[in-house]
């Protein structure tokens, strides 16, 4: 949505690796292979940032991407700081 404007950090990494065992194999006999990887998020964890951009174009562009995420998201802005 924001194109080439402005800049977007993602603040989360798929840290966790989740395995797997293959389809009609028996309990045990050691651990699955790794299927993939997963970040583990917390409440009240940041997942982007962005700068360089209106908060309206933000807004939308992060409203786009929270429909794609299986979790309930919220926007907010950092305060400005003077000084």
């Amino acid at each position: 949505y924001l194109r080439r404007e402005g800049k977007i950090w993602i603040r989360i990494f798929p840290h966790k690796p989740i395995t797997r065992k293959p389809l009609e194999v028996r309990m045990g006999k050691g651990k699955g292979n790794v299927e993939f990887y997963a970040a583990v998020v917390k409440p009240g964890t940041v997942l982007f940032e962005c700068e360089g951009v209106s908060e309206a174009a933000a807004r939308e562009a992060f409203r786009l991407a929270a429909h794609k995420l299986p979790l309930k998201t919220r926007f907010v802005r950092r305060p400005d700081y003077e000084g």
